[in-house]
């Protein structure tokens, strides 16, 4: 019963973004016409960005990765373009994927609650930080991915218990974590490996991880995401892009190819992730030592 219960209200929330983007997308038209990027290369990309998501490598990676070296989009609206590019994406992973959910029904909305509430109120911070502190944000979220990466990799994450659920202090620090993992999601950094992180920490059985996740993200990003929409601090084209080919790579990937050998794949992400880290560094430094200058000056 909770299963039904769970995708109904994951269409539902979804389904407010959708509404809320295409509305922004139709009042925007010219606007969106005149973005960055070739279509055919976004397309591309797009598509291969989310089919490799949906086998665990980090489309907020990539996607830091990619979009300022593409010159896709400023800095100062990518955190809120890596939040409303997946919302349609990871909502497609979730029909496609939550079949059966063996965690416990608190612990789970405690997961979502908190996460959306993390979401939610952040957005309308992100959006007035000044852009080298942006740079570095997202520069911190590229290592803590690439660490995280690195960490699964040669088995240092902790190997979970047996537990499905979390009572008592345990539940009172997941809360709080996940809602600062909320919010962290707006500034760029992933919630994704934190969360399994954190559910492996805590004692809980590795296989309650995926629906934790995949819980709370389908029903915080989309909140989140309609705050950058609203603040217009977002890419429309992006946006647009990942919400019909990204989707059909996730598609292709759930239904189609079904498995993949990642592990090569998961190196190059990971040199990929931490070169682009050190030149956004770089930049920030640049941008401080600038200002400082002119305020000399």
């Amino acid at each position: 019963m909770l299963v039904p219960i769970i995708l109904g209200l994951i269409v539902i929330v979804n389904a407010c973004f959708a509404f809320t983007f295409v509305k922004d997308l139709l009042k925007h038209k010219k606007e969106t016409a005149a973005e960055p990027g070739n279509p055919v290369v976004m397309a591309i990309a797009t598509f291969l960005i989310f089919l490799l998501s949906t086998f665990g490598i980090s489309d907020f990676a990539i996607g830091s990765s990619l979009y300022p070296k593409a010159k896709w989009v400023s800095d100062k609206k990518l955190p809120g373009t890596l939040n409303t590019e997946c919302v349609i994406p990871v909502a497609v992973m979730a029909l496609a994927y939550i079949s059966s959910i063996k965690v416990g029904l608190i612990t789970l909305a405690t997961a979502i609650v908190c996460q959306v509430i993390g979401a939610y109120v952040s957005p309308r911070y992100v959006t007035k930080l000044p852009t080298k502190v942006i740079k570095i944000f997202v520069s911190i979220g590229l290592i803590v991915a690439a660490i995280l990466i690195l960490a699964g990799k040669f088995g240092l994450y902790p190997a979970g218990g047996n537990e499905s659920a979390l009572t008592g202090g345990k539940l009172i620090l997941f809360a709080v974590l996940c809602l600062i993992f909320g919010a962290f999601n707006n500034i760029g950094i992933g919630s994704y490996p934190l969360t399994m992180a954190t559910v492996y920490a805590l004692g809980m059985d590795p296989g309650v991880a995926f629906p934790i996740m995949m819980g709370a993200c389908t029903f915080s990003v989309p909140i989140g995401s309609m705050q950058f929409v609203k603040l217009d601090s977002y890419s429309r084209k992006i946006t647009l892009f990942t919400s019909t080919f990204g989707v059909l790579g996730v598609l292709v990937a759930a239904f189609v190819v079904k498995s993949l050998n990642t592990a090569a794949l998961q190196w190059i992400v990971v040199v990929v992730v931490l070169y682009s880290a050190f030149t956004m560094i770089q930049s920030a430094v640049k941008m401080n030592r600038e200002e400082k200058k002119n305020a000399e000056n």
